[in-house]
């Protein structure tokens, strides 16, 4: 709308500029009120036809042709009326389909001007009339085919902003999906790294009791019922940690070598295998670092707890020329590294070491099995 009511000002103040002229320099008397009133009929059809022909094929020729003989009969009337090509060249190129429709109408609106100045001025005048009509047609070829082009660039650049656009809106779902994505997969490695293991602990202390019990050992009942609640109290511990989006409580006091400690001696209390820790870390890690560490130290346990059937292991952390290395042995019966992916959570391992950029290698025997897994070097 606003651009029309541009076009519709710029009609009116030609027109009348134009008439203005017209009718001071009284140049043909007798045609002067047959020129006024072809320039009204030249204004009410703009009003009328002209405002809306714009991408509207027929219209717009019907239009254009009107352009073009008005033009020549205007021009008859009155030479003064040539000035009104500065208005009726911006609408042919305006209305018209394409920039070959554009030059065809401007070039017959030329020669229409051509043959309206020979009329008003006589044949004595036709070659000021052909350079009149030349520079005119010129001007506006070139102007409209600049201006065209610039239209069209202008286009082009629009839809690759709308495509810009959409290919963000797109990224940015893709980007919250793989948010959603990330975090429950995240979710779902610190359930089974905690959570799921503890529960596991607190069923085989609460079969134990049972045994114990079982055989009147109240006092051996006592105190797996002692270790019951503690793995119970921590285990909540955990839960809140993870509710809270926080590292674990087992590294809140004293980072992940007491952590490493008490992990193996809850886990020698509850299966009766002892476990040997040997941490050789001079300077703090990064709490991200420890959080990596012990969740593969308790992935590691819980493997030797359900499947190694070992009767002892041992942990060790180090940090030397590849970085932070964790290592885990047993003396169990190994297993097929074929079926890692049937519950041995290697796999989730791999997978929470690799947003770290760390690694996990495996030795396994009928012997024992050696859990090694490496981290590049993150001290605080």
């Amino acid at each position: 709308m606003a651009t029309l009511r541009w076009w519709h000002a710029a009609v009116i103040a030609v027109s009348l500029i134009v008439g203005a002229v017209a009718v001071i320099d009284g140049y043909r008397q007798e045609w002067r009120v047959a020129g006024v009133i072809t320039l009204v009929v030249f204004v009410l059809a703009w009003f009328t036809v002209g405002r809306l022909a714009g991408g509207r094929p027929r219209l717009s020729l019907g239009y254009a042709v009107f352009l073009v003989i008005i033009s020549g009969v205007l021009v008859a009337f009155d030479p003064n009326f040539a000035t009104m090509q500065t208005i009726t060249y911006p609408i042919l190129w305006t209305i018209a389909p394409s920039v070959r429709t554009a030059i065809a109408t401007s070039t017959a609106t030329a020669v229409s001007v051509f043959f309206g100045l020979i009329v008003s001025l006589g044949t004595d005048s036709i070659g000021e009339a052909a350079i009149i009509a030349a520079l005119s047609l010129g001007f506006a070829i070139g102007m409209g085919t600049w201006i065209s082009r610039i239209w069209k660039l202008s286009d082009e650049r629009l839809a690759l902003v709308e495509q810009l656009q959409a290919a963000q809106t797109s990224l940015a779902a893709l980007s919250r999906d793989a948010g959603v994505t990330s975090e429950r997969e995240r979710l779902a490695r610190e359930i089974h790294d905690t959570i799921a293991q503890d529960l596991t602990g607190l069923v085989l202390l609460s079969q134990q009791s049972r045994r114990s019990l079982a055989a009147g050992d109240v006092s051996g009942a006592e105190q797996q019922l002692a270790l019951l609640e503690e793995s119970a109290r921590l285990a909540l511990s955990e839960t809140r940690s993870l509710v809270a989006a926080t590292s674990p409580a087992a590294l809140d006091d004293g980072g992940i070598g007491p952590a490493l400690q008490r992990l193996a001696q809850r886990f020698e209390r509850e299966t009766g295998i002892r476990i040997p820790v040997e941490v050789d870390v001079t300077a703090p890690l990064d709490r991200a670092t420890e959080v990596v560490l012990l969740r593969c130290a308790q992935e590691g346990l819980a493997n030797v707890r359900k499947h190694a059937g070992a009767s002892s292991a041992a942990l060790a952390l180090t940090v030397g020329e590849r970085g932070i290395t964790l290592t885990l042995e047993d003396d169990g019966s190994g297993f097929d590294p074929a079926s890692v992916g049937q519950g041995y959570g290697i796999s989730g391992m791999r997978d929470r070491l690799a947003l770290v950029s760390g690694s996990l290698d495996l030795e396994t025997s009928p012997a024992g099995t050696r859990l090694i897994v490496t981290l590049p070097g993150a001290l605080s």
